[in-house]
């Protein structure tokens, strides 16, 4: 039975969700006074509403990668291999470009440029050129290839722990990563914030997964499919988790209370993305798209409009976020005289300055009202032009 506007609704509800989320997390790194300075995640200082408003974010970039490789195999039933191919390499090489000029000055707001950021546009874009290339090879290929990448990275975090001093910059391009610093001039730095090979294997996988919304595939099978994947890869988790062993860089260890012990044991590595980290974030991402695809509500239709436009919208949102940030520095008493120096990583975004996680949930969901009518007229205009350019964006 072939439900085209069923499936690309499930998973632009899906898509939309986690972008809605990412929005929080972006909120909280710009209108959020912090706890002392303190990163949410660290445990022996944060709440647990401030971790579990930063933890929750976790959700949004594998979710967003394995939905960019789904929606690949999706265009692949519209193009040739060659086609295919060459889109996702143009595509994925114009996202490098617009992560280092575009997103890197809406996050700093510093014209000298004095950091380059390699985040998740970046880490989207190259994932896209792999994919580009593996296109060619056979389905079954693809996907043991994905699956080796997912399963088998963490082995690196062997020679990674016991490595003493910094890590070359091709090293923590493919896999180190953790916000290492590396000049290229003086005065200039890129950042590696996202290394590259575990976003590969998501988008891989996530590109195997479209598989099952090609149009005669059985809709109850599919929705079969995803849920027992969905649990078998949650279930997984909980398993190699308790073995605290392999599959993520850091173990879990008992805290103060249960519920930190808790915390402790779902803290898993995002940067880069560790088995265990995939494993809870998608797992969960497939049970929600096995029972999404008849989803009709306000809410749905609004996270709807924002997953149609996924790039329009993150390119938007952290202009609209870091333009209300500069609001609040005049606002809050701040002079010129604050707004720190051409070296400076982010520009009016002095320390202590914000509020509290009321006042950043508060913004967030003013934020999400301003997205949605831009969105929602640039997801009209898609849907009514069929031109080249739009495909990129």
């Amino acid at each position: 039975m072939k439900q085209h506007s069923a499936r690309i609704g499930s998973i632009d509800l899906l898509r939309g969700l986690v972008m809605a989320l990412m929005a929080l997390d972006h909120t909280r790194d710009f209108f959020h006074s912090n706890i002392g300075g303190h990163d949410p995640l660290d445990l022996d200082f944060t709440t647990p509403a401030h971790f579990m408003t930063r933890w929750i974010t976790h959700y949004c970039a594998p979710v967003f990668v394995f939905l960019a490789g789904m929606s690949a195999y999706l265009s692949g039933l519209k193009r040739s291999k060659a086609d295919l191919s060459r889109f996702l390499i143009t595509r994925g090489l114009w996202l490098v470009v617009v992560e280092i000029t575009v997103v890197t000055f809406g996050w700093t707001f510093n014209p000298a440029y004095p950091v380059l950021l390699l985040q998740v546009i970046w880490a989207i874009g190259i994932s896209m050129v792999a994919l580009g290339i593996a296109v060619q090879l056979p389905y079954k290929y693809i996907l043991v290839i994905a699956i080796i990448i997912i399963a088998g990275h963490n082995l690196l975090d062997y020679p990674e722990a016991s490595h003493t001093g910094s890590f070359s910059f091709i090293w923590d391009v493919l896999h180190h990563g953790r916000f290492s610093f590396f000049p290229y001039l003086e005065g200039h730095n890129l950042v590696v914030v996202y290394p590259v090979i575990p976003w590969i294997g998501i988008i891989l996988i996530g590109y195997c997964f479209g598989k099952l919304y090609e149009p005669d595939f059985d809709v109850s099978e599919r929705k079969k499919i995803l849920l027992y994947s969905g649990l078998g890869m949650i279930c997984f988790f909980i398993i190699l988790r308790l073995l605290n062993s392999y599959g993520n860089p850091f173990h879990w260890e008992t805290q103060k209370s249960v519920l930190f012990t808790l915390f402790s044991f779902v803290d898993v590595c995002k940067y880069p993305p560790s088995l265990l980290f995939t494993c809870l974030t998608i797992g969960p991402a497939l049970v929600f798209l096995a029972f999404s695809e008849n989803i009709k509500s306000r809410l749905s239709q609004v996270l709807t409009v924002f997953g149609k436009v996924p790039f329009f919208y993150y390119i938007l949102h952290i202009y609209i976020i870091h333009i209300g940030a500069v609001i609040l520095f005049y606002a809050s008493g701040y002079t010129s005289a604050d707004i720190g120096g051409a070296s400076a990583l982010f520009l009016f975004k002095p320390n202590g300055m914000g509020f509290n996680l009321v006042g950043v949930y508060l913004i967030w969901l003013l934020l999400l009202v301003i997205l949605y009518y831009p969105c929602k007229w640039f997801a009209g205009y898609k849907s009514r032009h069929e031109k080249a350019w739009l495909s990129y964006l």
